[in-house]
């Protein structure tokens, strides 16, 4: 096979996108501690009460130094947040050590329409180059988008739907290069008025080749004879450039608003191209592309007693095609999906103001073999989703409270003329795995939440939670039947799987008011009937000693603690900011959830003064030795050092700025725990690289 093999880069003109501007300070800065919540997922503000539903928003000057082309990367070293880590293409984040269908991710309130949930190869279908902000959810405020979303739901904002009328034309630009892949992105943004119309355009494109790795690229060094797979050694002798951590991106999105005095109604739609690689010992690729349409309505004070009505809806065309090493296409996935919501905004009553809402959704997933036009891992599935939710937030003194409640809906129907394979055909060994039967299920999800801060004293805070999580299993994890090469795993589904449910506890203080502030939480996520792939011992023999992994159950919990001291963070002068955060998962029976973060500590400084910002953060990951009994180990620890560099001139009407970062200063071997050793053993992190770019907004 030609290893080398790199397919050709997207040929978009590099007129694109600017990057998020004029956005406020990083929320949770705040001083409005005693301000409610907000319950507007796109208005979400920390302010330093998040504990009723703890979230974190990344905005402004903070998102800018942490913006990277993946959501996973961006988000990786937040607060209880790490990532999986697939090159340079695909990352998704991870909170509190769950991913995938328990994270889920939205882009403006509503669902992204991808399959990066089914496997961590499948790159988030939601460009970064033009966001505004990232929200990360928990708790009641989670209820309002999602039943399943146990790990937290993530919320990508780019505003392509104008709320309120543009006075002129506004926009940036942003153009950056970064020497570790030789990586070129550039992006436009653009808002302008046109009569009663409020105008939105931004594109963006980004190229990069492969990156540089500190050593080689498989853990332990080219001899290091990891088997994945019973009887299947692999060595790789790779250094230098990692084969196959390349990412072409571009992307367009159009909006228009027609904007009124008590309200809006706009319409969007995005095309986005991607074409990345994966860095697996045996290589490949994926082709990734979605067409995207969103509309949205809302009008304020609409009928007495609310504060407003808004509706939604999304439709979303996805699909990838996977390239084997030499350029084969292989495999083609599709996903087409319809979401409506309604949401209607109560004012206060008895102290309490909420949300009522429900949500609609329909999708078809499709996944062919191209060499035999049959279905490829999982059958065609159509799935339907009808959810009820109500979530409530108010303030009874020195008592803040946060209620939420969802009714859900579910039922996976799949193709049930799929012709499966014998299992005969697959060479099972030392056990046979025949495939799931095909019959139609139907979930009814309960989920709730409770919590509440408590002020003891001005400023300080105690807080206590309580949700209650339940999520339907998915279409693969019902349904699938076959060889998946990027986790180099024979995936054989369960269509007897139960209703996953998760019970968290979350104990949190917090101080918000004065130069030094701080925050810390301890949780404890206990689940019945928890779905996992079990790797049986069995492996297939007609499918490359693949290891069978079937989709099981079983009870289990993870626990684990965050905290973080700052001293006048996102202030104009010396800030500066120590963390850490921990969690572990096990079964109740005994022995560790795989995929588990290991846990880290980490400190950050920064300086703001005249247009001058800069900032360094320091990370030490541990050893991760917690494993599953049949993950190779253990991931070793990690120094991780970034820094950057801004300043931010006025020039006319146009702010200007230019801006170095440096990433993984150290040149460490940095290998996420949360991926599938398919990758992980053979694939780190970036090494050493400084970013130069310039920003104007105006």
């Amino acid at each position: 096979m030609n290893m080398n093999y790199r397919p050709k880069q997207f040929s978009c003109s590099p007129l694109l996108v600017a990057i998020t501007f004029f956005l406020n300070n990083p929320a949770w800065s705040q001083n409005q501690a005693e301000a409610l919540p907000q319950l507007d997922v796109t208005g979400v503000r920390e302010g330093g009460q998040g504990f009723l539903s703890p979230n974190k928003v990344l905005a402004g000057d903070e998102l800018q130094n942490k913006l990277s082309g993946t959501l996973g990367a961006t988000l990786a070293n937040e607060l209880g947040v790490s990532a999986t880590g697939y090159g340079a293409g695909s990352s998704r984040p991870v909170i509190r050590g769950l991913e995938g269908a328990r994270v889920q991710i939205l882009q403006n309130g509503l669902s992204a329409g991808d399959v990066s949930s089914i496997s961590a190869d499948h790159a988030v279908a939601s460009p970064m180059q033009n966001t505004h902000q990232i929200e990360i959810l928990r708790g009641a405020s989670a209820l309002q988008y999602g039943s399943g979303s146990s790990g937290g739901l993530v919320n990508v904002v780019n505003d392509r739907i104008v709320t309120t009328m543009p006075d002129t034309v506004s926009g940036a630009v942003n153009t950056n290069y970064e020497t570790v892949n030789q990586g070129k992105t550039a992006n436009i943004e653009l808002d302008a008025p046109a009569g009663p119309l409020a105008l939105h355009f931004d594109s963006a494109i980004s190229n990069s080749n492969n990156y540089r790795i500190p050593g080689f690229a498989e853990q332990g060094g080219p001899n290091a004879n990891w088997a994945i797979n019973p009887g299947e050694p692999v060595n790789i002798p790779y250094s230098g450039k990692l084969p196959f951590s390349f990412s072409n991106q571009n992307s367009l999105g159009l909006g228009a608003s027609y904007v009124r005095s008590d309200g809006y109604t706009g319409v969007s739609l995005e095309r986005m191209n991607h074409n990345y690689g994966i860095p697996t010992a045996e290589g490949g690729f994926i082709q990734q592309s979605q067409n995207r349409y969103d509309i949205a309505h809302q009008t304020n004070d609409p009928f007495d007693g609310f504060s407003s009505v808004k509706i939604s809806a999304a439709n979303t065309n996805y699909e990838h095609t996977e390239f084997t090493n030499n350029g084969v296409a292989s495999t083609k996935w599709n996903n087409t999906a319809t979401e409506a919501r309604l949401e209607l905004a109560h004012k206060e009553l008895l102290g309490s103001k909420g949300i009522l809402g429900l949500q609609v959704i329909g999708s078809t997933l499709n996944a062919t073999d191209l060499s035999t036009n049959n279905y490829a891992i999982v059958p065609q599935t159509k799935s339907n989703s009808s959810a009820l939710f109500l979530v409530e937030e108010g303030r009874y003194g020195p008592l803040k409270t946060s209620l939420g409640a969802r009714y859900n809906y579910i039922s996976q129907n799949p193709n049930s003329g799929t012709q499966f394979p014998s299992a005969s055909s697959q060479d099972f060994v030392p056990s046979s795995y025949g495939p799931p039967s095909l019959q139609n299920r139907q979930f009814n999800l309960m989920s709730y939440s409770a919590g509440g801060l408590l002020d003891v004293a001005k400023g300080y805070g105690v807080g206590l939670a309580y949700t209650v999580s339940q999520r339907a299993p998915s279409a693969q994890e019902l349904y699938s039947y076959g060889p998946h090469d990027s986790t180099a795993t024979f995936d054989v589904g369960n269509s007897n799987l139960g209703i996953e449910t998760s019970h968290n506890l979350e104990l949190s203080v917090q101080k918000t008011l004065g130069l030094i502030r701080s925050k810390a939480s301890i949780y404890k996520n206990q689940f019945n009937n928890f779905i996992y792939g079990y790797y049986t011992g069995a492996y297939s023999q007609a499918n490359n000693n693949f290891s069978v992994v079937q989709a099981s159950q079983a009870n289990a919990s993870i626990q684990g603690a965050e905290a973080e001291l700052t001293y006048n963070w996102n202030e104009t002068g010396v800030g500066g900011r120590v963390f850490g955060d921990i969690s572990q998962g096990t079964f109740t029976a005994g022995g560790n959830l795989p995929l588990q973060p290991a846990p880290r500590l980490g400190t950050e400084l920064a300086y703001q003064h005249n247009g001058w910002l800069a900032g360094a953060t320091y990370i030490y990951s541990y050893q991760q030795n917690k494993l599953a009994s049949w993950e190779i180990g253990p991931t070793p620890s990690y120094n991780l050092v970034n820094a950057n560099l801004s300043y931010t001139e006025r020039i006319g009407k146009v702010n200007w700025t230019g801006y170095l970062m440096l990433k993984n200063l150290l040149n460490e071997e940095i290998r996420y725990a949360t991926s599938p050793m398919a990758v992980r053993l053979y694939a780190p992190q970036p090494g050493r690289s400084l970013m130069v770019g310039v920003r104007a907004a105006f």
